[in-house]
């Protein structure tokens, strides 16, 4: 009935078959036992990079599938970020939170801000899973207030000016794939320092495994959820990083930054359709197979007949408003909340999806979810409280989404002033 709408081309359908056939296949199978021993599954996630799915933005140049949001072509790369995220969160959130670090954070965001070389450098062996890594944004004492991070980068003045290495100095916290055995640090990181006085004097670096100075702080454990993602306190002592690991301008990573963001947020969005949707069928399973009262099923009570209705509604509609925010999000555009867009926006302007919706979706799937997955362990009872029902797995992972990416107090924020710029304009 909504194949259209969460399918709109034929390869997006494949798409979800495939991603749907292998989630049951390999990832299903091995989601409670590694999120009980919170191990990242790196032999698990190799076996996914040969579907093609860690370079579906990248050129095929460059190793990857090639996708783009261009005029000629009708697969919105989007709406295939989407439909990968949302399949991986069915079974494995945390499986899928190192997907989205790897293929968006690191992958995606040097496809599109790094220069020829050091796409042809690095990007081939990510889009196989050869190199693994994230990005390192957040620090111990600036997450949401990212701008105020106080990591630096000094460069070396040789003799050719503009030539010399860059010092990096700093500590990074709560990185994805920050470390892949607990030991050692990931293979490869995009990196954002201050380089200058101005709050948004801020410019992105490649650093990689094993450069001196560039050391594993701590493996993070005992989180609440999310558990079979890695996440690490990253440390850069004197890390020399050479001028031609620079990625994009000096003082120019906040556009990098924003440009990357509304993706992330469409991803998280995904992710959170997707615990909605297993908590869902978790939940309507549970009703019809449990007797109570007399009655054969649970589905006569009009308490969980409340609770399987609402998650219901709430689950389609945050489905539809991220599938038809991914149909028209440019990945190729940026800016937070396009703030320079013609006020009167005509059709074509109106295909580039605004940050306001990328936000939006994240807001209400983030919530969504959450509250599906708590509706769910209420209809199992005791039973959706331990970890064989699966649900009380879903509830603590959603959470994150509510954190990630943007907590839902920026979202308010960031949402209210995108409407502030539009307040005279009538809604479509």
């Amino acid at each position: 009935m909504y194949s259209l709408l969460f399918n709109p081309a034929e390869e997006h359908r494949q798409l979800r078959s495939t991603i749907r056939s292998f989630v049951q296949d390999h990832v299903e199978p091995q989601a409670n036992d590694f999120n009980a021993r919170e191990c990242f599954n790196i032999d698990l996630f190799r076996k996914l990079a040969d579907l093609g799915v860690m370079g579906l933005t990248v050129p095929e140049e460059y190793g990857g599938v090639g996708l783009s949001d261009d005029s000629n072509n009708n697969v919105s790369a989007a709406t295939a970020v989407a439909i990968v995220h949302e399949e991986l969160s069915y079974s494995d959130p945390a499986f899928c939170l190192s997907y989205l670090a790897h293929s968006l954070l690191l992958t995606h965001n040097l496809s599109m801000n790094g220069n020829h070389e050091q796409k042809l450098q690095f990007l081939p062996a990510c889009c196989t899973a050869e190199t693994i890594g994230g990005m390192a944004m957040s620090e111990p004492g600036a997450g949401t207030d990212v701008l105020g991070m106080q990591t630096t980068a000094t460069q070396q003045q040789q003799q050719q000016q503009g030539s010399g290495d860059w010092i990096l100095n700093g500590t990074k916290m709560w990185i994805t794939n920050g470390t892949l055995d607990g030991q050692t640090t990931g293979d490869l990181f995009l990196v954002y320092a201050k380089t200058g006085p101005a709050r948004t004097d801020i410019t992105l670096f490649l650093v990689e495994k094993n450069q001196p100075g560039f050391r594993l702080g701590q493996a993070i454990r005992n989180k609440l959820g999310m558990r079979a993602s890695s996440t690490a306190e990253l440390v850069l002592d004197h890390v020399v990083v050479p001028n031609s690991h620079v990625v994009g301008h000096v003082h120019g990573a906040t556009a990098c930054m924003m440009r990357n963001l509304e993706i992330e947020r469409l991803a998280l969005a995904a992710m959170g359709i997707g615990i909605a949707r297993r908590a869902l069928d978790e939940m309507k399973s549970y009703a019809a197979q449990r007797s109570a009262f007399g009655a054969s099923s649970l589905y006569g009570f009009g308490q969980v007949q409340q609770f399987l209705a609402e998650s219901y509604t709430k689950y389609m509609a945050g489905k539809t408003y991220l599938y038809a925010t991914a149909r028209v999000l440019d990945l190729q555009g940026g800016g937070h909340n396009n703030a320079n867009q013609n006020k009167n926006a005509n059709s074509s302007s109106q295909k580039n999806a605004f940050s306001l919706d990328a936000e939006g979706t994240k807001l209400y799937s983030a919530q969504m979810a959450k509250e599906v997955a708590d509706a769910a362990i209420q209809v199992l009872g005791g039973n959706g409280y331990v970890g064989e029902y699966t649900v009380e797995r879903l509830w603590r992972d959603a959470k994150l989404l509510e954190i990630g990416g943007g907590t839902n107090q920026s979202h308010h924020k960031n949402m209210a002033r995108a409407m502030q710029q539009r307040a005279q304009e009538k809604l479509d």
